[in-house]
């Protein structure tokens, strides 16, 4: 018999040792954040679900978006729920993780950034994330780290389980029960950029100034080529838009 743990629903971060997680670089991306909100805007319709929504980061982004007319933030770590309840005080808040948030009357949209690799059984939140959309054949907007070959000592210190491949990613979406739309690799420099900082030389955090820079300079230019002209054959992270519901449709990369 399994350990009582594993028969718990599924936590977030529940292996990190770093207190800030990815937060602390995300607070000096503003380009990055815009970016990521602009690439899910056309899926982000009606009522939309966040999960994992840290410290409200993104949630105040997608909370701007015309087509969002309500946003549920679920967040399980009571001090990201408390700085995230500062953050935006009028924010709708579910402290808890998918499992607790009821499936009818049913959600349009759920968006899920950097949160499904801190989770171990990543397969039955896919499937859970499915019974919330099922209801009205919504959006799953899924952002995660990508590539093994980049796992270093921060993956671990963040709690990451895994970073993925793209058929590993299709594989897992399919059997949960989802219709794959799009699914890229995202930010061809930052593979090479994360390589660098926390593979060779192994280092164990972010500078505020390092990401000031590659989000002013570097990340604009290379999100301009990734989303005008084409997505990278490999890159840091991956994106997919996969559709739930019985319907068949065919996939595009």
């Amino acid at each position: 018999m399994p350990p009582a743990a594993s028969l718990m629903p599924s936590r977030p971060n529940s292996a990190a040792t770093n207190a800030d997680f990815e937060f602390a670089g995300l607070r000096e991306a503003a380009n990055y954040r815009r970016a990521l909100a602009k690439g899910f805007r056309p899926y982000l319709q009606g009522r939309v679900l966040e999960v994992g929504a840290g410290i409200g980061q993104m949630t105040r982004e997608f909370r701007a978006l015309a087509g969002v007319t309500e946003i549920v933030a679920v967040e399980p770590e009571a001090r990201f729920v408390t700085q995230l309840e500062a953050f935006l005080p009028q924010a709708a808040i579910v402290h808890g993780v998918a499992a607790d948030v009821p499936v009818d009357p049913g959600w349009d949209a759920l968006v899920s950034i950097n949160v499904l690799e801190h989770i171990e059984r990543d397969q039955e939140e896919l499937q859970r994330f499915h019974q919330l959309l099922a209801a009205k054949g919504g959006h799953l907007c899924l952002f995660v780290p990508a590539r093994p070959e980049l796992y270093a000592p921060l993956d671990r210190d963040f709690g990451h389980f895994r970073r993925y491949t793209r058929p590993e990613l299709r594989a897992k979406l399919e059997r949960a029960g989802f219709v794959v739309e799009r699914l890229y690799y995202y930010n061809l420099p930052g593979y090479f950029a994360w390589l660098l900082s926390f593979r060779v030389l192994r280092r164990r955090g972010f500078t505020a100034s390092a990401v000031r820079f590659f989000d002013r300079y570097i990340f604009p230019v290379a999100f301009w080529c990734e989303s005008r002209l084409c997505a990278p054959p490999f890159g840091q992270n991956l994106v997919a838009i996969a559709r739930a519901g019985a319907d068949v449709g065919r996939a595009k990369d």
